[in-house]
């Protein structure tokens, strides 16, 4: 018996996929991996791992995120003015991975700097976007955080991916 969900027809009776069908079909898509830090009340850092990263409009900027209801950073993140989306470069899997995992201190490694509202933002990044919070909105299972663009970084570094619930590396940039 096979572990991997079947293929729907278009054919097929309208049923709602289940959530391993969705979960395995959207890993086809290839996206970025960020990390998006912001301040609490109390002016400690946090941040974490995410791909839910979208660009949402040119003008005025806004760029989107979401975070699952169910973290323990929703807090931190509906209480804070301005949030970074750190893209990471395909040298920073090992941040990428520190963030994801349950890591004390997880801003130990990389270099940071204070950013827009004293918000971490971590250099050597393929982008970084300084945003201030405009909206946010319950979605299922998700709050979307969509944000001001107020400043931006832009290298010309190969950035990482993730598909298919691996990391992946585009290569060289031209």
């Amino acid at each position: 018996m096979s572990s991997q969900p079947e293929a729907q027809s278009a054919n097929d009776p309208l049923t709602p996929p289940t959530s391993q069908a969705l979960r395995a079909a959207l890993g086809r898509f290839a996206t970025g991996v960020t990390l998006i830090t912001c301040r609490d009340t109390a002016g400690q850092a946090v941040g974490l791992t995410a791909n839910s990263f979208s660009s949402l409009s040119l003008d005025p900027p806004l760029v989107l995120w979401s975070l699952r209801k169910a973290s323990s950073n929703l807090v931190a993140f509906e209480a804070a003015g301005h949030f970074v989306v750190n893209v990471l470069a395909e040298t920073q899997v090992e941040l990428s991975r520190r963030f994801a995992s349950s890591k004390g201190d997880k801003f130990a490694e990389g270099h940071w700097a204070d950013g827009l509202g004293g918000v971490p933002v971590l250099s050597g990044c393929a982008a970084v976007f300084e945003c201030q919070t405009e909206v946010r909105h319950d979605a299922g299972d998700h709050v979307l955080f969509i944000g001001r663009v107020l400043r931006l970084t832009d290298l010309s570094v190969a950035p990482l991916l993730f598909q298919g619930g691996h990391y992946r590396m585009m290569g060289e940039v031209l």
